[in-house]
């Protein structure tokens, strides 16, 4: 009996100090539940005992820990509502106006101002600008850190940037002015104005960017589990011995195997542990990039973009006094949680991160926001695929009104569609066309883009569903005709099929062309695929693009192969929002580029989509007695191949140069319905027409 009460003393007197030591000293323990408020400082995510993370694919978030107050902000009492006038920003909503540089700069300035002015919200004239942006070189003498900007006025409704530390910075009297600067000081940083920026390289590119370098999401045998970031660049790999500890000289002196690679601009391992000294922000970005999930112990310095990135989700903080607690967590981390992470930091390194564009276009959209209020993004829209810079708050701010969360939502799009027919130039009522679409099962409403030469007809067909002709935006081109003098002609413009019309009522659009020839079961048979699929393209012609070594460079063709990367929109299903993205999001340069050649509109289309989705359009039968829909021999094919590419009709190089890379994703796949072509009764197939003409 007393052997019995002495173990019960010494269990109770264990668990009492095991108590007392987890509350005084926590590694990584989880935050209290607390709503996200608009406009409030939100603080490090911490993260504790895996088991009681959650897993990546449960729709609730992370927790935070509250906000925790800036012991020294600079500008005093400046916040959004003080110092920054919203009153001016809604006549035409935000409008950013930027300073021209004044003397040589660098190369970052330089994009830094590309960006700006490349961007949906720019406007040249400083009068009808909300936002002006002053853009600090590092290059610029501390002498000339004050110039004449007569506008200024004490620093309200402007913003001052700088991607690199910048002397200026430090001695600029701000005033009201908000700050972008790269990786900020908590103790400066003043959260809901100043927006935290990530530190790149000198070489970061303008556009496009490096992809994600993640190829396998399981460990691969004998990688690293740890890479530690070293001050002179590399990264030094650890092996799984725990007995010592990378970065505390208090460990055990048994290090285990080391990899040092001093050159290595990006880690091959698990996790990377990052020292939490401002120097260090730059390994940051290079592990989100390899796919590396951060480890920032006990950070000094502000996450990029916290203001709207969920950083629970993709990084993990801990208490760099407690080395051999967190190395053992990290051990002990489940596998699924491991995924989670990994996959978060590939997209949120897509998104946001890997181009100086991203970054500068991910800080407009986060100061629109701010000025949106009620029709900001919704946090799912910033810290899901695609991200918020292709999930516009001017179509919706709902997720279920995109194409990218039905599965998220566990929703379906509307189960019907709406055919749009566009007329060109010198193209006929497409009666027969008409007809056959509006046979359809789930058509809704046929719109007939007219942009023809000629009048449209006064009678049209009748049809079970309304049906609406629509004119068609034509730009007027001067011509010059020999000893005639010159003259005007009205041209269509290509790219009209993909305005965002508000005649469209559903979010499925069937793109079709006055020449396109499709029966009904083709029709019905694409639209039942599209609605498992509504992020993609559903079309029955397809194009494939190749890289050409004679021409050293990209090339497309219509010739049928085993594989394709795109649909013709002369017969293809998508959502709407396509339409508006294809408006209010590409370059207008690239816009220009595919009015000038017609097929220039196909490839750009699909680039879109491509980009958005990362994945290959889906191709469905189409029968092969549609002779005059036969997709044209376009420049690049392989039987064109030996002659020069017109400069004005190489389209696919230009794009491939506007997206800062080649976004198309081939496939080999084809759906077809089931007992497609089996040796059975005809009367037993649902889609009977698909097989005989």
């Amino acid at each position: 009996m007393q052997s019995w009460r002495r173990k019960s003393l010494w269990l109770a007197l264990s668990a009492s100090w095991l108590l007392i030591l987890l509350r005084v000293f926590p590694v990584l323990r989880l935050a209290e539940p607390a709503r996200r408020q608009a406009g409030a400082p939100q603080g490090w995510p911490r993260w504790l005992d895996a088991e009681l993370l959650q897993s990546f694919s449960q729709p609730g978030e992370l927790l935070e820990d509250g906000p925790q107050p800036p012991q020294a902000p600079r500008g005093g009492s400046c916040y959004r509502g003080a110092c920054f006038d919203a009153s001016r920003c809604r006549g035409g909503g935000l409008k950013v106006f930027v300073y021209p540089a004044v003397g040589p700069i660098s190369e970052t300035p330089r994009k830094v101002l590309t960006s700006i002015e490349g961007s949906r919200y720019h406007t040249a004239s400083a009068a009808e600008a909300c936002l002006l942006i002053l853009v600090l070189s590092p290059d610029t003498p501390a002498g000339e850190c004050h110039p004449e900007l007569p506008q200024w006025d004490g620093g309200k409704n402007h913003l001052v940037l700088s991607l690199h530390p910048a002397p200026c910075l430090r001695i600029f009297q701000l005033g009201q002015a908000m700050v972008a600067e790269a990786s900020p000081t908590m103790d400066t940083f003043r959260p809901g104005f100043d927006v935290a920026l990530p530190l790149l390289p000198e070489a970061h590119p303008l556009r496009g960017g490096a992809l994600g370098q993640l190829q396998q999401h399981s460990p691969l045998p004998g990688v690293a589990l740890i890479a530690m970031a070293e001050e002179r660049g590399g990264w030094r790999t650890v092996g799984t011995n725990f007995s010592a500890c990378p970065w505390d000289g208090r460990c055990e002196q048994d290090h285990g195997p080391k990899q040092t690679h001093p050159r290595a601009t990006l880690p091959n391992a698990t996790f990377c542990l990052i020292p939490g000294r401002n120097p260090d922000a730059l390994h940051f970005l290079q592990a989100l990039q390899a796919g590396c999930i951060p480890v920032l112990l006990s950070p000094r310095w502000e996450l990029p973009f916290s203001e709207v990135i969920d950083w629970t989700k993709a990084a993990v903080v801990a208490d760099e006094r407690l080395p051999l607690q967190v190395l053992a967590a990290l051990q002990e981390m489940p596998l699924t949680r491991v995924l989670a992470l990994r996959q978060q930091a590939q997209f949120l390194w897509d998104a946001y991160f890997s181009s100086v564009e991203k970054v500068i276009h991910t800080t407009l959209e986060i100061i629109q926001d701010r000025v949106s209020g009620a029709s900001a993004h919704p946090s799912l829209l910033w810290n899901s695929p695609p991200g918020a810079l292709l999930a516009l708050s001017t179509f919706s701010t709902s997720p279920s009104d995109f194409p990218f969360y039905h599965l998220q939502q566990g929703s379906r799009p509307l189960g019907r569609f709406s055919a749009l027919i566009w007329v060109g130039a010198l193209g006929q009522p497409p009666l027969k066309l008409i007809q056959a679409v509006a046979g359809a099962q789930h058509c809704a409403q046929i719109l007939v883009l007219w942009s023809s030469k000629k009048p449209p007809p006064p009678r049209w067909p009748e049809t079970a569903v309304p049906l609406t002709v629509l004119d068609g935006h034509r730009k007027r081109t001067r011509f010059c005709v020999m000893r005639e003098g010159r003259g005007t002609t009205l041209l269509s413009q290509a790219s009209d099929r993909f305005l965002p019309y508000s005649a469209i009522s559903t979010d499925a659009i069937l793109s079709l062309d006055a020449h396109s020839s499709l029966s009904t079961s083709e029709v019905d048979f694409a639209f039942m695929v599209w609605q498992s699929f509504p992020e993609r393209m559903v079309g029955f012609l397809t194009w494939s693009h190749f890289w050409d070594e004679t021409q050293g460079g990209w090339g497309y063709t219509g010739e049928r192969a085993n594989e394709f990367s795109m649909v013709l929109t002369s017969a293809a299903f998508y959502h709407r929002y396509y339409h508006t993205l294809f408006t209010h999001s590409l370059p207008k340069a690239l816009r220009t580029l595919a009015d000038e050649s017609p097929p220039c509109v196909e490839v750009l289309m699909n680039f879109l989509v491509a980009a958005v989705t990362k994945l290959p359009p889906i191709k469905v039968p189409y029968g092969p007695w549609h002779q005059e829909a036969k997709p044209p021999l376009v420049p690049g094919s392989p039987r064109l191949r030996s002659e020069p590419r017109p400069a004005a009709q190489d389209c696919i190089n230009q794009m491939a140069a506007g997206f800062g890379h080649m976004p198309l994703v081939s496939s080999r796949l084809r759906l077809d319905p089931v007992l497609f072509k089996d040796p059975v009764s005809v009367l037993r197939k649902k889609y009977r027409s698909l097989e005989k003409p």
